[in-house]
C-alpha cells in the first residue's frame, strides 16, 4: 500500500500559488514546499506543474531546481514527474555513470509491469531522441547486454515445476560460475531474471531476489543504504520515491520486522534538514 497522505480534492492553482510565494518570497520556504508537494498524488503534482506554467510562464521543475538544493533537490526533483518519466530518468543516469548501476536497471526490468515499462521505454524515447535499448547496449557488453535486450513473459500463467528446475538450474550457476552458460542465458532472456565473472553473478542475483519478491528485496536495498558511517542518498531517495505510492507501507513492515526498528526511526537517524523531512513525509508521517 501506499504511505503518501493525499488530500482527495485540492485546487491546483492554490498549490502552484503557493510554490511561487514560497520560491519567489523573502529565502525559500522549503516547509511549503514539502507540505504541498509531499501530499500530492503523481496526478495531482501533473496538475500543478500544468497549473503553474499557465499562471506563471515558468517550468515549475526549473523554478524548484533554482530555489532548492543537495539531496532534498534531488528527491523533489525525481518525485515531481510522473512515473514512467522519473525512472527514464533514473535509467539514463544509471547508464551514464562511469560504472554503470546495474541494480537501477534490473529494478526497472524485473519490478514494474510489462505496461509500465513500455511506458518507460516511450518516456525515454521521447526524452534523450533514442530508445533505452540502444543506450543499455552502448554501455554495456558481453552476457549482461544480451540478457538487458531480451524481453520477459509476464504473463498469468506459472508452471511451478518448471520455475523450481529453473531456479534450480541458475542456483548452480551462480554457485559453479558458469554463467555464460546457454541453458543460463534462455532462462534469464525468457524468464524474467546478466560480463561475465562478478558483475554477471551480481546482477543475476539482483534480477533473481527482485522477481522472487520485490519488497524483500527493497528492505535490503533500504537496509544497505543506512547501515553504513555514510548514507547512501541516491539509492534511499530512489526506493523512497518509486514505492511511496506504491508498495513502501509493507517494504516498511518487513524493515522493521528484520531490524526491529522502525523505517521512520532509521531514516531520521541517517538523514537530516529538508531531505529528512521530505522523506519522513512521502513515508506517511505526521508532524
Amino acid at each position: 500500500m501506499a504511505t503518501v497522505i493525499a488530500p482527495t480534492k485540492h485546487s491546483p492553482v492554490e498549490d502552484a500559488e503557493t510554490i511561487y510565494s514560497a520560491c519567489k518570497g523573502f529565502g525559500t520556504d522549503e516547509k511549503a514546499i514539502i507540505s504541498i508537494l509531499g501530499h500530492r498524488t503523481a496526478q495531482q503534482r501533473q496538475q500543478i506543474i500544468i497549473a503553474y506554467q499557465k499562471l506563471y510562464h515558468e517550468d515549475l521543475v526549473s523554478c524548484l531546481d533554482s530555489e532548492i538544493s543537495g539531496d532534498f533537490k534531488k528527491a523533489v526533483h525525481q518525485w515531481i514527474f510522473e512515473p514512467a518519466d522519473r525512472d527514464a530518468l533514473l535509467a539514463n543516469e544509471a547508464i551514464k555513470k562511469a560504472v554503470p548501476d546495474y541494480h537501477v536497471i534490473i529494478e526497472i526490468a524485473c519490478v514494474r509491469s510489462p505496461e509500465e515499462l513500455f511506458a518507460v521505454r516511450q518516456a525515454y524515447q521521447v526524452r534523450y531522441k533514442r530508445s533505452l535499448e540502444e543506450d543499455v547496449a552502448a554501455h554495456t557488453t558481453g552476457d549482461i547486454r544480451t540478457a538487458f535486450s531480451a524481453f520477459r513473459y509476464a504473463g498469468d500463467e506459472i508452471n511451478e515445476r518448471l520455475a523450481e528446475s529453473e531456479a534450480g538450474i541458475l542456483d548452480d550457476a551462480i554457485k559453479d560460475k558458469t554463467f555464460n552458460h546457454e541453458e543460463v542465458m534462455r532462462i534469464i532472456c525468457t524468464r524474467s531474471e546478466g560480463n561475465q565473472g562478478d558483475d554477471f553473478a551480481a546482477a543475476l542475483r539482483t534480477a533473481m531476489r527482485c522477481i522472487k519478491n520485490s519488497n524483500k528485496y527493497f528492505v535490503k536495498v533500504v537496509h544497505n543504504a543506512m547501515r553504513g558511517a555514510i548514507t547512501d542518498e541516491d539509492s534511499l531517495t530512489r526506493l523512497m520515491v518509486t514505492r511511496a505510492e506504491k508498495d513502501l507501507k509493507e517494504i516498511k513492515e518487513l524493515y522493521y520486522n528484520r531490524n526491529s526498528v522502525s523505517f521512520d526511526q532509521a531514516v531520521a537517524n541517517n538523514t537530516s534538514g529538508d531531505y529528512k523531512d521530505f522523506l519522513l513525509t512521502l513515508s506517511g508521517k505526521e508532524d
